[in-house]
């Protein structure tokens, strides 16, 4: 059946919301747009699905929701019926339809015989995590885009041990995802009914405190906020952790805690920002208003669903400067890895996790305390399945993971990135700082005097609908064809391709295996230690690309970095023409 076909299907459909039919009735007078709302269905990949809302196989919708569900109910019932039993709990973010996503995955998986707990209203991404674990469930749901623009939601699945469902449970829920070839005949029961019988069960308070209780206990210094008084100002930025994380700082006693209030609600349109992300200074704007009004110590933002969080120190202009997710990283656990260490509580066989395109600087910051630290593939659900791993072995004991992409997690309560967590102690290691007449800034400068000056950088372009992503797949193919040899004059020593799983040497021409799952990702190492990272994204229409330079001064790594840049740019723009 072809795209317009299935368009048809659409519009004659008795249970295609109304509002879903009015936007198709009107695409239907621009034919590009109609074909990219059906030309495909929305892929559910390894991180779940998202995309752009609106109607049509290829959007996020009701109707893929329930076809999203309806697979994963599937699956959940070929495990047998205690994994039926065990359940499904679900939670969702400030996003538009998100309430309405959440319930109706609800309504589908009750539909199937499937236990499910559903919040009784917006939660934190963490805490779904956290509490699919409280609740020894079989899985879990949580409806976000996270960081995405505001016309975007999403769905990940995370499997009984709080963390997204690894590559092969991924592969399985696919699989039953693929098979049903029609998302209009769902059969689905009222919400009203399913409650009745005890299938639905929303879920609220309980879960919450038990969450804040395990949130406080990752406090290394928990006398801090009576010794010293640090201003903090926090921005929630529309989502999700406003209540979460005010109340785990108030529960330690942090009572100098200044909301954003333009962006204290929340709100799926982020009426305040252009793009949610707390990896962008723009975000921070309003944040450092106030804080020059309150003289704030530290600036604090989540992203939409809380499991990223973005910090702004001053320097020593005093002015506040972003920080990157690498420096935050970086910064937060050489805090509690010196804590641990001065009180003796450090672990013989203790570990840290950081993805293949974070700096180097965190595992230096590691050694330097005599702990492991090993790389996994970009995605927090690898650091998940590494900490259940080890936990299981007892080989090793989680201290600490995180990723360039500003998200981190102290105990393994949760099992993703935790920016309730990550505000905590990252307000902590302010005041420990304060206490010693020093700023989050001056710290990081003795990090970098202290391993070498490391710069970090990205870059990304989006190529969004078919042609698009055509074009992401032409660029990949390019630079695994075409691998270059040396890079702004610095000769290139060996290429990771993680897609076929070998590493080369370039002047030898010698050929490893790379341990890590396959993933489309090719990464350059330079001879001055450098590196250089593509990665197309796997929740978005975008190639990205990383960069990683240390050098004795900061100068030299920014300027350094800066000339990679434009070259890679160059590059890509002569390469797409």
């Amino acid at each position: 059946m072809n795209w317009i076909e299935v368009s048809e299907k659409w519009k004659t459909a008795t249970n295609v919301p109304s509002y879903l039919k009015e936007e198709l009735e009107e695409m239907s007078q621009d034919e590009q747009k109609l074909e990219d709302a059906f030309y495909r269905n929305l892929s559910f990949g390894t991180a779940g699905m998202r995309g752009v809302l609106g109607v049509g196989t290829n959007r996020m919708n009701i109707m893929t929701v329930r076809k999203a569900s309806k697979g994963l109910a599937n699956y959940i019932q070929s495990k047998g019926e205690v994994a039926s039993r065990k359940g499904v709990v679900i939670a969702y973010d400030c996003r538009n339809f998100s309430s309405e996503f959440a319930m109706e995955a609800a309504r589908v998986l009750a539909s199937n015989d499937i236990k499910v707990y559903v919040f009784d209203a917006l939660r934190p991404t963490p805490e779904l995590s956290f509490a699919v674990r409280h609740l020894n469930a079989f899985s879990g749901i949580v409806i976000t885009a996270s960081h995405n623009p505001r016309e975007y939601n999403g769905y990940k699945v995370y499997n009984m041990t709080g963390a997204q469902v690894n590559l092969e449970e991924a592969d399985e829920i696919i699989h039953f995802v693929n098979k049903i070839e029609n998302e209009l005949e769902i059969p689905v029961k009222t919400e009203e009914e399913l409650k009745g019988i005890g299938l639905i069960q929303m879920v609220g308070e309980e879960i919450d405190s038990i969450y804040n209780e395990k949130v406080v206990s990752i406090s290394e210094n928990s006398n801090l906020s009576k010794e010293v008084d640090v201003s903090v100002v926090f921005t929630p930025l529309h989502g999700t952790s406003n209540v979460a994380v005010r109340r785990a700082l108030q529960t330690l006693g942090y009572q100098n805690v200044h909301i954003v209030k333009e962006q204290e609600q929340p709100d799926g349109n982020f009426p305040s920002v252009n793009y949610p992300n707390p990896e962008e200074i723009k975000v921070f704007e309003k944040a450092i208003d106030l804080g020059k009004e309150k003289d704030a110590d530290i600036l604090i933002a989540t992203d939409p669903d809380a499991d990223r969080l973005g910090v702004c120190v001053k320097n020593e202009m005093g002015d506040y400067i972003l920080l990157n997710g690498n420096q935050t990283g970086a910064l937060l656990m050489d805090y509690i890895l010196s804590q641990k260490s001065e009180k003796g509580s450090l672990p013989e066989n203790g570990i840290v996790f950081k993805t293949i395109v974070t700096s180097e600087l965190g595992r230096r910051v590691a050694e330097s305390y005599g702990i492991t630290c090993e790389d996994v593939l970009t995605g927090f659900k690898f650091i998940g399945e590494k900490i259940e791993q080890y936990h299981s072995s007892s080989k090793h004991e989680f201290l600490f993971g995180y990723e360039e992409s500003y998200g981190c997690l102290i105990k393994d309560f949760a099992r993703d990135k935790d920016a309730v967590q990550a505000a905590v102690i990252a307000v902590e290691a302010c005041a420990f700082y304060k206490s010693q007449g020093k700023t989050l800034y001056d710290a990081l400068v003795s990090l970098f005097k202290k391993h070498g000056f490391y710069t970090d950088g990205i870059f990304s372009l989006t190529m969004s609908g078919k042609s698009g992503a055509e074009q992401i797949v032409g660029l990949m193919n390019h630079y695994r064809v075409n691998v270059p040899v040396e890079i702004c004059g610095i000769q290139v020593e060996r290429v990771e391709d993680y897609k076929s799983s070998k590493r080369k040497d370039i002047a030898t021409g010698e050929e490893s295996i790379i341990t890590l799952p396959q993933s489309d990702v090719l990464k350059f190492f330079l001879e001055d230690g450098s590196w250089i990272c593509l990665r197309p994204s796997g929740t978005e229409p975008k190639i990205k690309f990383y960069f990683s330079v240390r050098d004795e001064t900061s100068e030299a790594s920014d300027v350094k970095l800066a000339v990679f840049k434009t070259e890679l740019k160059r590059q890509v723009d002569e390469i797409l023409g």
